[in-house]
């Protein structure tokens, strides 16, 4: 069965999504495609984009969650024989609407013929009836994963449970409730046979044991030789352990059998900076024996190993958790005291705000009386005064196809995380979201993930095939970025000129305005700042003025509400600035704008609106056009301080799980690039794939491989000690929550694969292939033994989400 529209024959069609078309009454057709399809005379995406369209072809509206029968879009259409039905009898046809998905029943109603009814001239011939899936022959019929929404298509021989039975085992996991959102924590419920029920939503108040040392030994003796101590501040009244051999005998925990007993540490970096606290202390220390015949223990170092531009600037001793080698953005303790203390001036954010509050006044008289008044109107621009200061010109950044984006991740986008991708090929990264208020504090946390690793201050990958910007110094760029959020501007541009001060390898300043979290969204931080355009500008603006040569960049997401979508105003206002001061003010200096296709409201079970980013992604190219116009026209700007002499990227975000969705993204809605942020956490070779241009099958042994890098790169970045070991521990099980959610793709009946398709319980091809894909936090911690030992006793994890506590639920058959 298939409707055609000859009036819209020549419209643009775009994918369907919910509730934004809904509002806009749009108009649906049904084609012989399993999607439901929009026409909409003012949208400017390309006519021959279907987003997600693999998806689509191979599960109908599995990616977007739309399952519309034909006779509900055209009631007018419906056959005679269901006009003649009573309404208040369902058939079963309308009975199988809520159990199959809408592909599954557009086939059966195209393809599928009546059944033949044999000729019985005894017995009245029966109406006849579209045949449904019930009707089917028994052979045909083989399970219920042929293309079910939401389910991921294990191949029958690798299936654990019955075929019939793999929605019941399918893994449902809410990430959104994960995170911190608004879903109610939801203790174990008992169903009606008595039997538990697997709890879901977060685990709040999360808590990870203390793992130290039995005695804590003093800094003044960590990286000494056993007979030349460093001074001891505390002195007598130090409670710490001065003597070396009493520490390694009983204050610590014998050394780790791991790695063959080798330092991780120290093979690489040919020093260890955990001194005599690390746990492989054994392989690179050694006992001497002086003249006198005193023996002395000492720590070994190997010099052809050290390389002397990776050697940290602060001593261990002050600051032993950040003087790692290899790392970069490494603050000093003394400026965060500082910090703490308000003892740091910031000379240009002064000046700044406080011409803003004269400015914000100003513009605030302007917009209350422009409405009566045009005379009074026109005073603005007469009355505006020139900012005391003018941005810097600002280093030239580039977004391509050949630059895929890591998204910042809040726990799992640490330090070890992405040199790990970036190893693997991505070739632009963010750090954590950091919170800018605790960042003026001086807080040692917050700090902490400013950190680069040397791998992520190497210019990115530069390919380019289109317009090639001239003043672009590949050279000269980065790939590591920081990303911040606060709810005021005083807040945000203080930040960005700390950051820009003390944080000599940057990229860009990306400014979080869509963090959904409740405590970060209450504050008037985050996606609250969808809502605040005026704002929003405003931080951007003074940003973009106190950051020196430093980019500045925002991450936002379609709005707060679904039935009320911000996003293509504010990428308007952050490409030109506000209407009614643009051609005073000029363009707030945005370099970049990074659109999520969701919003605060929408769950993550929903699919990303890449339809709704293709649209934003054309009015970003019309506005660069446009300020263009504006600079030749309006006001001669000067175009050194403008980002990227004017040309705003766009990058879209949302849902990437494949080189195929990644290249269809670029290639058809229009954007520079993509950012990745849960598919790389689930398959973080995703960029490898991007590289090389297909699906790779990666094996149990190779994905191992992968965690056992994180495990050294995390000692590398935290310590070998039992602290740093644990960080380590701790940050491995949190990356083992997405990596076990991978499903090789040598088991799926079909590719591609999606991210939300759950994974019934199934086994792997050998045994480390099952152990990889265990839901129990349990097993994890068994993985992240084999390359960190054993846990200490007082250690503990809880997952971010409830359903993979097992220990709280009774095991399922």
């Amino acid at each position: 069965m298939q409707f055609q529209n000859s009036k819209v024959a020549a419209a643009r069609v775009g994918t369907c999504h919910g509730s934004r078309e809904r509002a806009r009454g749009c108009n649906a057709i049904f084609t012989s495609r399993p999607a439901i399809h929009f026409v909409s005379p003012v949208s400017p995406i390309r006519p021959d984009y279907q987003p997600g369209l693999d998806h689509l072809c191979r599960a109908g509206s599995q990616s977007f969650g739309y399952s519309f029968p034909p006779h509900f879009l055209f009631p007018k259409m419906e056959s005679q024989e269901t006009a003649k039905r009573p309404i208040e009898e369902p058939t079963e046809a309308v009975a199988l609407q809520d159990a199959e998905p809408a592909t599954k029943r557009v086939k059966l109603d195209d393809a599928a013929p009546a059944p033949q009814v044999q000729e019985e001239p005894s017995k009245p011939q029966p109406e006849a009836q579209p045949q449904t899936e019930n009707e089917k022959p028994k052979e045909q019929r083989q399970d219920d994963r042929d293309k079910r929404r939401g389910i991921a298509p294990i191949k029958k021989e690798y299936l654990v449970v019955p075929p019939s039975q793999v929605a019941k085992t399918a893994e449902v996991v809410d990430d959104d409730a994960a995170e911190g959102r608004t879903a109610p924590d939801v203790e174990a419920a008992t169903g009606k046979e008595g039997k538990k029920k697997r709890p879901k939503g977060q685990n709040k108040e999360r808590e990870f044991g203390i793992f130290a040392d039995a005695q804590r030994l003093c800094n003044s003796v960590a990286w000494t030789p056993e007979f030349s101590p460093r001074h001891c501040k505390h002195g007598d009244r130090c409670n710490a352990l001065h003597d070396i051999r009493k520490y390694l005998k009983e204050g610590r925990r014998p050394d780790l059998k791991v790695f063959g007993g080798k330092c991780p540490v120290w093979e690489t970096h040919g020093k260890c900076s955990s001194g005599w606290r690390c746990l492989f202390v054994e392989s690179h220390m050694k006992e001497i024996e002086h003249e006198d015949g005193r023996k002395e223990l000492v720590l070994t170092e190997d010099p052809t190993k050290i390389k002397p531009e990776t050697t940290p600037s602060v001593p261990p001793e002050e600051e032993s958790m950040d003087a790692r080698a290899g790392v970069y953005n490494v603050v000093p303790p003394a400026v965060k005291l500082a910090l703490s203390r308000k003892k740091i001036q910031h000379e240009k954010s002064d000046q700044y705000l406080k011409w803003m509050a004269k400015d914000s006044e100003l513009a605030r008289i302007h917009y209350h009386k422009q409405k009566d008044d045009d005379d009074v109107a026109k005073d603005y621009a007469a009355q505006y005064v020139e900012p005391p200061l003018k941005p810097s010109e600002k280093r030239r950044i580039y977004f391509g196809r050949e630059t895929p984006v890591l998204a910042p991740l809040t726990t799992q986008g640490n330090l070890p995380f992405r040199r790990l991708c970036v190893e693997l090929g991505a070739e632009i990264t963010y750090s954590e979201m950091a919170l800018g208020l605790p960042l003026l504090q001086g807080q040692k946390a917050d700090w902490t993930l400013m950190r680069a690793h040397e791998s992520e201050i190497t210019p990115p990958r530069y390919t380019p095939t289109g317009i090639v910007d001239p003043a672009y110094d590949n050279a000269k760029d980065l790939k590591f970025g920081v990303q911040i959020t606060a709810n005021a501007p005083w807040i945000a541009i203080k930040s960005a000129e700390t950051l820009a001060r003390y944080l000599p390898h940057l990229r860009a300043i990306d400014l979080n305005c869509g963090c959904p979290i409740d405590m970060v969204y209450k504050s008037g931080a985050g996606s609250a700042l969808l809502d605040a355009p005026s704002k929003l500008e405003r931080m951007i603006r003074g940003m973009n003025t106190v950051s020196g040569d430093v980019p500045i960049t925002a991450k936002i997401r379609m709005g707060v509400r679904d039935d009320r979508l911000t996003a293509q105003k504010l990428v308007e206002r952050l490409a030109l600035g506000a209407p009614d001061i643009r051609a005073v003010s000029g363009a707030p200096g945005c370099a970049a704008v990074t659109l999520h296709g969701r919003t605060r409201q929408q769950r993550y079970t929903k699919a990303a609106d890449w339809g709704y980013i293709a649209e934003c992604a054309a009015l970003v190219k019309s506005f660069n056009e446009t300020k263009d116009s504006l600079q030749d026209t309006i006001r001669e700007a000067d175009e050194s301080t403008l980002p990227n002499g004017g040309h705003m990227y766009f990058v879209g975000n949302g849902d990437c799980y494949s080189h195929v969705d990644y290249f269809n993204h670029v290639d058809n809605a229009g954007v520079d690039s993509v950012m990745i942020g849960r598919g790389a956490i689930i398959k973080p070779w995703i960029f490898e794939e991007i590289s090389a241009g297909q699906y790779l099958d990666k094996s149990a042994t190779e994905r191992l491989a992968y965690v056992e890098k994180f495990a050294k790169y995390g000692m590398e970045a935290w310590g070998s000690d039992e602290l740093g070991l644990n960080y380590t521990r701790r940050f491995l099980l949190e990356f083992l929550s997405f990596f076990h959610r991978y499903v090789p793709i040598g088991l799926l009946e079909y590719l591609p694969p999606a991210m939300n398709d759950r994974p019934p319980a199934y086994k792997g091809r050998n045994e480390l292939e099952t152990l990889l894909a265990s839901k129990n936090y349990l097993d994890w911690i068994k993985i992240s033994e084999m390359f960190l030992g054993p846990a200490p006793p007082n250690f503990k994890f809880q997952p971010k989400h409830k359903s993979n506590a097992y220990e709280s639920i009774e095991a399922e058959g």
